[in-house]
């Protein structure tokens, strides 16, 4: 059994803290997940080469964190600078009233896109539009509305973050149906939309010449390189 210490009042920190280490009388220990410290010489050493591997690569994605919020930072500066003069010299600005403005080198070849998106949330009117579309199922056959039938459990249903799927309820909105009740569930669907607020995305475009594709300059891990 794994020799262990909880709440050791002697254990004090060393240069190896950085590597998870921590000093008890002269030995060398390691935290494990439940709060125990754990004596170096009793993990195994794949165990240990895990640990060293994470904290090593994490190291790396904490500064390049740290780096990409210094660059966004500074992008949203310059670019409001230039807003800014733009506003000064000539009594006008980029982009339209949501706030959705582009940029562009002279050649055409790089361009950068600022666009706002609505936060939304819905109130309880909501609910009540989900009653008036339970009430038209209930009424419909199943035979003929079937791919309906899906869409709107689509829409009702949560996402993983317990979220309303919001595209899934927006498409309800296009669809032609005249029975009033569905008429009316839209209105309390339309009414319900409450927007919370706003977030500001940044986008990275290039292309080699005037004729080529737009391509995206993506940060992002999963798609970098690609």
């Amino acid at each position: 059994m794994l020799d262990t210490v909880q709440n050791t009042p002697n254990a004090t920190l060393t240069d190896s803290a950085a590597i998870g280490v921590v000093m008890v009388n002269g030995r060398e220990f390691m935290g494990d997940a439940k709060g125990n410290l754990v004596p170096v010489a009793n993990i195994r050493p794949e165990d240990l080469l895990q640990d060293q591997t994470v904290r090593k690569i994490m190291a790396f994605a904490v500064d390049l964190n740290a780096q990409i919020t210094r660059f966004r930072d500074h992008t949203m500066v310059d670019l409001g600078t230039f807003d800014a003069v733009l506003a000064e010299e000539y009594d006008a600005k980029i982009g339209g009233a949501k706030g959705n403005r582009t940029y562009q080198t002279f050649d055409g070849l790089m361009r950068i896109q600022i666009q706002v998106s609505d936060l939304i949330a819905f109130g309880p009117e909501l609910q009540i539009a989900k009653s008036l579309i339970d009430e038209c199922l209930n009424e419909w056959t199943t035979d003929a509305r079937q791919e309906i039938q899906a869409v709107i459990t689509k829409a009702f249903n949560t996402d993983k973050e317990g979220q309303i799927n919001k595209s899934e309820l927006f498409m309800l909105l296009r669809l032609h149906i005249q029975d009033d009740r569905w008429q009316r569930a839209m209105t309390a669907i339309r009414n319900s939309i409450r927007i919370t607020g706003s977030k500001e995305y940044v986008r990275f475009y290039k292309r080699d010449d005037i004729k080529a594709p737009w391509e995206a300059v993506t940060i992002d891990l999963a798609k970098a390189g690609a």
